[in-house]
């Protein structure tokens, strides 16, 4: 079985139900012809094409690269997390409808993730739940919600509630810092993401935040956990030479490893080998980020060409890692 773990949705949004979220709520405008726009208000925001909202389309380009499931989630443009907190509650309830009614056509190959509003943590939990008990199959958050990490207390409540009702957790990277500073070259998606999703990480290692939530709390971080890999070293490092980094942390960083899983959206051989070394082969996840242009072209391909897994270790990151981690068995 083949598993996609990180692939993007964006329903149906007419003009007049993204004004729920106001004049500038992002909508779709679909030309007709397999190709449309997202709109944010009046602005042209991206051009996107039919299997981003098209079930049938979507299922179909799963069939050319042999995907069995995709497990999808809304693009984090839709997260709504600047609304005030009863209009972000009206517009993830709406968003979380619209995935359900988008893969009720192909239950068994498309499975939704929620999304919730996270500046009211009550709401949050009870949309969560509410959601879940409707078909969808875990949450999927930000990295963060404006000043606030990950490590905030009201998003470890967030957490907390997710593990004591074993729904995963899926967190995507957006609104990225710096952003004035990382204006061309697409520099916000290749810096910023990969710094967010790495500050995500770390501010619930560094902060203590592991300490306190269940172990049993199923969390994956897209884009093979940002820049954590690569860096995990120098964070150990600090962490043995410096009390500053400690001072909330009783355990060296590199021993939070088996408390969160990644996905395998590396795109190069030599990075997934490291992937795999530190996160361990059963916390990797095949994640392709499609249908954006930024995603894996034939998802699953890196993972299935490697040099370096066996047959047992590609089977368990193309597919039953996410089996067990997503419950998609049941």
């Amino acid at each position: 079985m083949k598993v996609d773990v990180h692939a993007h949705f964006f329903p149906r949004i007419a003009r007049e139900q993204g004004a729920v979220l106001g004049g500038d709520a992002p909508w779709l405008r679909d030309h007709g012809d397999g190709t449309g726009r997202i709109m944010v208000g009046d602005r042209e925001y991206r051009p996107v094409e039919a299997s981003l909202w098209d079930p049938d389309v979507r299922v179909a380009r799963m069939d050319e690269h042999g995907v069995d499931i995709q497990v999808v989630s809304a693009t984090p443009l839709l997260f709504g997390y600047d609304a005030d907190q009863d209009t972000a509650g009206r517009w993830c309830r709406l968003v979380n409808d619209l995935a359900v009614e988008m893969c009720v056509a192909h239950p068994d190959r498309l499975r939704p993730l929620c999304q919730v509003p996270l500046q009211d943590v009550d709401r949050a939990c009870a949309e969560v739940s509410r959601a879940v008990a409707d078909g969808h199959v875990g949450v999927h958050i930000g990295s963060h919600l404006g000043g606030r990490n990950l490590d905030d207390p009201e998003m470890v409540r967030f957490l907390h509630h997710c593990a004591d009702e074993a729904i995963p957790v899926f967190v995507h990277p957006w609104d990225m810092m710096a952003a004035d500073r990382m204006s061309g070259y697409m520099l916000k998606w290749l810096v910023g993401m990969p710094a967010e999703t790495h500050l995500g990480i770390l501010s619930l290692i560094l902060s203590g935040a592991f300490e306190r939530l269940p172990r049993g709390l199923r969390l994956c971080f897209a884009h093979g956990g940002g820049n954590f890999a690569a860096q995990l070293g120098r964070v150990d490092n600090a962490w043995h030479r410096r009390d500053l980094v400690r001072a909330d942390c009783p355990n060296p960083p590199s021993t939070y490893v088996d408390r969160f899983s990644v996905d395998s959206a590396v795109f190069s051989d030599d990075a997934l080998r490291l992937l795999v070394a530190v996160m361990g082969i059963e916390r990797v996840m095949l994640g392709s980020d499609a249908p954006f242009p930024l995603g894996e072209e034939q998802p699953g391909r890196l993972v299935e060409t490697s040099t370096h897994l066996s047959a047992d270790e590609k089977a368990a990151v193309v597919g039953g890692n996410a089996v067990w981690f997503f419950g998609l068995s049941g």
